[in-house]
């Protein structure tokens, strides 16, 4: 998992540059990861129509709450991996580092499964609106659908970070944003394929030849 040429030691050298080298992956890391959501909005709003935006911008502080509290549970992740790293214990950090995967397995498929079941009652309990709430739990329920995922990639992300490798993780991230783009779109492209002909089947016979004759 750790890789020597992207390891930072901080205890040896000039640090300013080590500290600025350090910190400008992680802050272009919370401005992707603020991205993705915005990404969602854009792409839902330009494609999928206002009901929809509306729908995923209901949710868009219980997704905010879920990512800053698991990023937080995460930094202890860090905290422990530092410790045996500076203190030249690999055994101890890869044991560490073993444990965080496999918890955040575990704690991302009881997250996955709860919020499954529970997004509707904890939407309702925000404010979401009624005509949109549907819409906003469907999308919840495939934002925890992939709540494994991303509980390995903040435990990852925060032992690499305790090694001094804070590249990696935005990597990583870059990546997820660009494939979560991808599948906006396919996923907004069906929506608008699947409800042309439902907007066909309510338009009068005189109007459906008038539409597929422009169609054509």
């Amino acid at each position: 998992m750790f890789d020597r040429n992207t390891e930072m030691d901080m205890t040896e050298g000039p640090l300013f540059k080590k500290l600025v080298a350090y910190a400008i992956p992680i802050m272009l890391t919370g401005i992707l990861q603020l991205l993705f959501n915005a990404a969602d909005l854009i792409v839902v709003g330009r494609f999928a129509g206002r009901t929809a935006l509306a729908a995923v911008g209901s949710t868009t502080s219980l997704t905010n709450l879920l990512v800053n509290v698991f990023m937080m549970i995460s930094i202890g992740v860090s905290v422990a991996v530092a410790q045996h790293y500076g203190a030249h214990e690999p055994d101890e950090v890869e044991r560490t580092v073993s444990t965080a995967m496999l918890m955040s397995l575990l704690l991302g498929a009881a997250v996955c499964l709860i919020g499954m079941a529970a997004c509707k009652p904890m939407l309702k309990a925000m404010g979401s609106p009624d005509d949109v709430i549907d819409q906003s739990v469907l999308y919840m329920r495939i934002y925890f659908t992939g709540m494994p995922a991303f509980m390995v990639y903040n435990f990852g992300a925060s032992a690499l970070r305790a090694v001094g490798d804070t590249r990696r993780p935005m990597q990583f991230l870059t990546i997820a944003g660009i494939i979560n783009v991808i599948l906006n779109f396919a996923a907004c492209i069906r929506h608008i394929r699947c409800a042309e002909p439902r907007q066909n089947r309510k338009l009068p016979a005189s109007r459906r030849q008038a539409h597929a004759y422009t169609q054509g």
